[in-house]
């Protein structure tokens, strides 16, 4: 099985322009940043939260 090449990934996105509109795209993509930049947060808040010690001493 082989990867996606330079070329095949500039049709698909020719055609994914074609098919939406530059404006759709755009849209699409500043809400997919967004989307990751909230989901890294999320990652990073649990990551924070100190691990609770139930271990009697």
């Amino acid at each position: 099985m082989a990867g996606l090449g330079v070329g095949e990934l500039l049709i698909i996105l020719l055609i994914v322009i074609v098919l939406f509109g530059v404006g759709r795209v755009s849209k699409i993509g500043g809400e997919l940043g967004q989307a990751v930049a909230n989901f890294r947060k999320g990652v990073q808040s649990t990551e924070d939260k100190p691990k609770n010690d139930t271990s009697a001493s």
